[in-house]
C-alpha cells in the first residue's frame, strides 16, 4: 500500500465495505487499506463512517481526514492531514499491529 507524502498530509487509497458486521481495519488488500464499517452507503453514511473509523484509529479529529476521490464508490482516496508518512504509518501499526506489518506501508512519489 503506498502512503504519498503532500504539503500538508498523506495520500492514501481505501476500499470500503459498507453494512458490515462491524467496523475495524482488516489489513492490507492490493494497494488499498481495507476498512469494514456499519453504516450503508446510502446519503454518505459509509463515508462518514470512514472518516469517524479513521478519526478514532489514528486519534485525529474527523476534520483531519479528507475524501478526495470515490465519494459514492468501494474505492477511495482518502487524505489525512497533519500526518507525515512516518507518523501515519506508526499510528496504523500502533492500531493494528497483527493486521499491519510495517514493510506493507510503502511511500510513494507525489
Amino acid at each position: 500500500m503506498k502512503l504519498i507524502g503532500d504539503t500538508d498530509g498523506v495520500r492514501l487509497r481505501v476500499r470500503v465495505q459498507p453494512r458490515a458486521h462491524n467496523s475495524a481495519i482488516r489489513g492490507i488488500e492490493g494497494d488499498a487499506l481495507n476498512v469494514h464499517v456499519t453504516s450503508p452507503p446510502v446519503g454518505g453514511a459509509a463515508n462518514r463512517g470512514l472518516r469517524k473509523l479513521l478519526a478514532k484509529t489514528l486519534d485525529i479529529p474527523p476534520s483531519r481526514i479528507e475524501i478526495l476521490t470515490g465519494h459514492t464508490s468501494r474505492r477511495k482516496t482518502v487524505k489525512i492531514i497533519g500526518l507525515s508518512v512516518d507518523e501515519l504509518r506508526a499510528r496504523l501499526v500502533k492500531a493494528e499491529p497483527a493486521k499491519a506489518d510495517v514493510n506493507t506501508y510503502t511511500q510513494g512519489k507525489t
